[in-house]
């Protein structure tokens, strides 16, 4: 899994400083006493309403509180279901973190798009790139670094080998795991800072990684570019890795490997905590993002989610992976690729996207079955489709609505074939790279819905990017070329 995800906070940082967006936003706030308007003509000589840009960011800001908030219930049922494992090594509670695991990641998914935008995830002051974010979702995983790996042609040692320099261990003789390295909050924060990007060593992936291992070919062998397995009939408990029960019960290392998810899950709830926190009415980077009072604060608020939704779509998701990924072939360029949940990630991915646009958040699914079921927490608020209808730019809401839905027809079509027995580490296969793929698709739709958050930027009288083209290598208008 190649990584640009700490690339693209830098430069999303860079941009939005730039643009008047992002760290500088936070500052305006707190000087600028200018207007008290409703209303007033925008610099793209529509009517401007800062009553209903208000209404946009508050929106926006429920439905972030919403989802983090899922987020921290659904890594707390995931940190429980570990210490069940733990208590009880069987694999009926190994299968039941992996779903609890899976089900961790219907809400998160649908968080993604407030990164690039220095909101609670990537910063803790609404102006440095420091937020939990890369320990939380970041990737590629250091897999080799935390426990035992099988190398071959699709999982070579440029792709799977970390730095030497890690304190306590010695790798590559050593890993986490077989040595005796204390496993605690200072290995994380140590590991952390050597900064070799196949170094992460927390957060989803890994303990993806604990409960699945690598997504070897069923007789234990790496070389599965040409040779992957399909999932069973869509059994989410027979795709991806195969890691054995005897890991957790026998193996001389068990209790390590017990012992190392419940410390990352640990950390992952509390980082979680910290994000959502952020969000809460009150809380000074909610205050900081929805008191405007010009239309240029507006303006600049608006922005930063076009730009979390354009930055997300094109260089994020379509570029680093998925275009990475497709034009490989490499299923260790894949985002999940330790449990073939990949095709959720693009769904839900794409989907927070979509909530931003029209103000909504259904909730999330808890029992895989593609249906969001836990509503508890559903918003139905004032979304940019309302704004642009408001300001008299109904034609531009259909342009976006209509791009939006050919999105959705494709990344379903993602998730359709994942259920059916095809996840995407098969679906990125050289037989099946065609430009009917819905990965293909896909990639080229999240470019073109770009291009019209892109139009809503200047209907509202922004004339930065929404996009931090720096962010990936990718063209994402031509889905098979590699992205060097």
């Amino acid at each position: 899994m190649l990584s640009f995800r700490k690339l693209a906070i830098s430069s999303a940082v860079v941009l939005l400083a730039a643009c008047g967006g992002g760290g500088s936003s936070s500052s305006d706030s707190g000087s600028s006493t200018s207007s008290s308007s409703s209303s007033s003509s925008s610099s793209s000589g529509g009517e401007f309403s800062l009553e209903n840009a208000r209404k946009v960011l508050n929106t926006n800001a429920d439905i972030a509180f919403a989802t983090y908030s899922d987020s921290v219930d659904t890594a707390k049922a995931l940190q429980t279901a570990i210490a069940t494992f733990k208590a009880e090594p069987s694999q009926a509670n190994l299968d039941a973190a992996k779903i609890a695991w899976l089900v961790s990641r219907e809400p998160y998914g649908q968080t993604e798009v407030y990164r690039f935008r220095l909101s609670p995830i990537d910063s803790t002051d609404y102006q440095n790139e420091d937020g939990p974010e890369g320990d939380i979702n970041a990737w590629p995983l250091g897999e080799a670094l935390i426990d035992y790996t099988v190398s071959g042609s699709d999982f070579g040692a440029d792709q799977t080998e970390v730095s030497s320099s890690y304190p306590s261990i010695g790798y590559p003789q050593e890993n986490i795991i077989n040595s005796d390295v204390a496993i605690d909050d200072a290995l994380f924060a140590a590991v952390a800072d050597v900064g070799d990007e196949r170094g992460v060593i927390s957060g989803y992936h890994a303990i993806e990684f604990m409960l699945w291992g690598q997504d070897l070919n069923t007789d234990g062998s790496a070389d599965t570019e040409d040779d992957r397995e399909m999932s069973t009939g869509g059994n989410i408990l027979n795709s991806g890795g195969h890691r054995p029960l005897s890991d957790f019960t026998t193996d001389a290392n068990a209790a390590r490997r017990m012992q190392f998810m419940e410390v990352v899950a640990a950390k992952l709830v509390a980082d979680l905590e910290a994000v959502r926190d952020g969000w809460a009415a009150g809380s000074s980077y909610r205050t900081a993002f929805t008191t405007v009072n010009t239309e240029t604060q507006a303006v600049n608020r608006m922005a930063e989610i076009l730009f979390g939704m354009g930055t997300l779509s094109t260089a994020e998701l379509a570029g680093e992976r998925m275009q990475i990924a497709f034009s490989s072939g490499s299923q260790e360029d894949e985002h999940s690729c330790f449990s073939d949940n990949t095709h959720r990630d693009i769904w839900l991915d794409a989907e927070g996207v979509s909530n931003s646009y029209y103000g909504v958040y259904a909730g999330y699914d808890s029992d895989l079955d593609g249906t969001d079921d836990v509503t508890t927490r559903a918003v139905n608020g004032y979304g940019i489709d309302d704004y642009l209808n408001a300001s008299g730019n109904s034609a531009l809401d259909d342009k976006v609505s209509t791009a939006l839905s050919v999105t959705a027809t494709n990344y379903e079509a993602i998730d359709a074939s994942a259920r059916a027995g095809t996840p995407f580490d098969n679906l990125i296969m050289d037989e099946a790279r065609t430009s009917d793929n819905p990965v293909a698709k896909t990639i080229l739709s999240l470019t073109e819905q770009t291009l019209r958050f892109a139009e809503i930027a200047v209907a509202i009288g922004y004339d930065g990017s929404v996009v931090d083209d720096g962010a990936t290598d990718c063209d994402t208008t031509q889905p098979d070329q590699t992205c060097d």
